[in-house]
């Protein structure tokens, strides 16, 4: 095992045997606008293994991966412009049936152990989607099959819609939470019977790692350092951020330094766009689009141009894992530059 498979851990059983677990698929986004619509292609594997969590336990998970021996939480996050026809191949390596859909663009219907399915669709209103398994509901979505889509505007690459308040750059923040019992029920062809406990809280598959913590700084495992999940900027760099709540528990999404804009909530373009430092996220696949304005702090004295600040969440148990390890939940840091 090298030392890059040590960093990122390793996935242990599932119909592939040995892979490597790639957390983090979703975040930063890079695009260029095209003066014509293309035919975009892209392929998922639906792939499960187990992830060892900082407590030591070992949950398992599924998820659209890049590869048949790759596990991928979340799967990997796409950009297209309206107009683009996005055609989509889902691969299912698992015993059991799955499907894959985006709410208002396509929906595979059922996909069987082992077929492969490929589905077409014209990328219409620009935004912000999940795409995710909707069968045996909730359960596959919880389980890790879910990612990011996000369409942009035609011809532009600094506009959540036309008309909108511009960005230079933009992520994904995907939240979700686990229970481990939930998790295995699934696994063994259960329905889950207990009631729901998360222990875990993930954004883009990650906890954070706090200083001092095995895997601290480790951007493979700490979503505080992720570079797919932390913001980092100059001043003026005005930072688009697309979440999705996957999981089950109501969130709130709180940053420092700077309030965000919020654009959109639920897909929706606001009538009014507020500046606030929290915003509420619902669960069962709530969805906010709001900008993070990389302005001076007004708050500090005196005045600074660069400095590190905390996004979490203001969900206490959010900020947890495992029930008491404090900051290995759902966080990140916002970096001035």
């Amino acid at each position: 095992m090298d030392k890059k498979m040590n960093r990122r851990n390793f996935l242990k059983a599932g119909g592939a045997g040995i892979a490597s677990v790639v957390l983090g698929g979703s975040g930063l986004l890079s695009w260029a606008p095209r003066a014509e619509a293309a035919t975009i292609n892209k392929t998922f594997y639906i792939t499960d293994g187990f992830v060892n969590m900082i407590t030591g336990e070992d949950v398992y998970f599924r998820g659209f991966s890049n590869s048949n021996n790759t596990l991928n939480l979340p799967g990997e996050s796409l950009v297209v412009q309206e107009g683009d026809t996005v055609r989509i191949t889902i691969v299912n390596t698992l015993n059991t049936s799955h499907r894959f859909k985006i709410d208002g663009l396509v929906d595979s219907g059922n996909i069987g152990r082992g077929q492969t399915v490929t589905v077409e669709f014209v990328a219409g209103t620009p935004g912000s989607y999940l795409f995710y398994d909707p069968s045996n509901a909730p359960y596959n979505r919880l389980l890790g099959l879910f990612g990011g889509l996000a369409i942009m505007p035609n011809g532009r690459d600094n506009q959540l819609y036309a008309g909108s308040p511009t960005f230079v750059q933009q992520h994904f923040w995907i939240f979700s939470e686990v229970d481990p019992v939930w998790h295995n029920a699934v696994r063994n062809g259960n329905t889950p019977n207990t009631p729901y406990v998360p222990r875990y809280f993930t954004m883009n598959g990650l906890g954070g790692r706090p200083p001092g913590a095995p895997g601290a700084h480790d951007p493979n495992i700490d979503s505080i350092t992720d570079p797919r999940s932390a913001l980092h900027g100059h001043i003026g760099d005005r930072t688009l951020v697309r979440m999705f709540n996957a999981g089950l528990a109501d969130q709130s999404v709180h940053c420092h330094a700077n309030h965000l804009e919020w654009l959109t909530e639920n897909g929706q373009q606001r009538d009014e766009i507020w500046k606030k430092d929290c915003l509420y996220l619902e669960g069962k696949m709530g969805a906010i689009d709001a900008i993070y304005p990389f302005e001076t702090p007004p708050d500090s004295y005196p005045a600074v141009s660069t400095g590190a600040y905390p996004m979490h969440l203001h969900t206490e148990m959010s900020q947890t894992a495992g029930g008491g390890f404090y900051m290995f939940g759902a966080m990140t840091d916002i970096y001035f530059e």
